[in-house]
């Protein structure tokens, strides 16, 4: 029974891998590369000082001993962190269109990794759901690669909800060298007002990482449709009621639910400068994708 449980994985791993590996090749090799290479500098050398130089650069120590104005030479590290933080918590099972919310994280997850490895940079993964289900520190290679790869198709969560602050304070506390970091859930992390719960660990964050969000959601999560009375129940809280999505005012008050958090959300990206792209499960992310790149 195990045998077979191995055998499925890894043609699960081997049929992601060879989707996934064949789009970082043909479209986000470049893309990839000159939206997040060159975010760091680092010290080269010294040369004499020219006309135009920044005085910012100058390295008085060399200046003092030579007796000549000498500036500080910085090139582009070639060579970035990247991290996964991947949302697993039960509300990236929800799924109305071609594929769950947690299948489309798991490809672009996929899709990113191999882009990484491709630009020869290192990447690890942290798994969330209320707390952190799994990390695994950034490095290098096919073998590492693929070791992510399987963990995103396989890792069962020991929790259902969702934290998104400990994901983000966890990061803060084990990667002390600045690191590109993607948030890829679909941030259902919030108070009764619809405002984010992880302000204060986000505040953090970006003033070490550089983080960009990807949020995923399904179409049928912006607004309810006419369907009569149905029971429904929140998958982490296990909560349950029933619903009577024939009532007008019910519908209108979802959808001003929605648009709260939504604007909440946005508000809060934009006061720390964060990049975010919303990918719908109905839609090609690999187009979504090519735009967010293009615009850093």
């Amino acid at each position: 029974m195990e045998n077979n449980a191995t055998t499925e994985l890894l043609k699960k791993v081997r049929k992601i891998e060879i989707k996934t590996r064949a789009i970082s090749h043909q479209v986000f090799a470049g893309e990839y590369h000159s939206a997040f290479k060159g975010r760091g500098m680092a010290f080269s050398e010294v040369r004499e000082y020219q006309y135009g130089d920044d005085v910012r650069n100058m390295d008085w120590n060399v200046t003092a001993r030579l007796r000549s104005p000498y500036v500080k030479v910085f090139e582009e590290e070639r060579e970035l962190t990247v991290v996964l933080l991947i949302d697993v918590s039960r509300s990236g099972l929800f799924g109305t269109a071609e594929m769950t919310k947690r299948d489309l994280i798991a490809e672009i997850a996929a899709v990113l990794s191999f882009s990484a490895i491709l630009n020869n940079d290192k990447v690890g993964a942290l798994f969330f759901s209320d707390k952190v289900e799994k990390f695994i520190p950034p490095k290098k290679g096919r073998s590492h690669l693929l070791h992510i790869i399987r963990e995103i198709i396989e890792l069962k969560p020991t929790s259902d909800g969702t934290d998104i602050g400990e994901a983000l304070r966890f990061l803060t506390n084990a990667l002390k060298k600045k690191c590109t970091a993607f948030l890829l859930s679909d941030m259902l992390d919030v108070r009764e007002d619809g405002t984010p719960r992880y302000e204060d660990a986000l505040k953090v964050v970006v003033n070490r990482h550089d983080l960009s969000v990807l949020k995923v959601y399904d179409p049928r999560e912006q607004s309810l449709p006419n369907v009569g009375l149905v029971h429904v129940k929140d998958a982490e809280s296990g909560k349950s009621s029933w619903v009577n999505t024939g009532s007008r005012k019910v519908r209108d008050s979802y959808a001003e639910w929605f648009r709260t958090v939504s604007a909440a959300e946005t508000k809060l990206f934009n006061r720390y400068q964060i990049d975010c792209v919303d990918i719908a499960t109905n839609e090609d992310y690999v187009k979504r994708l090519r735009v967010f790149f293009g615009k850093k």
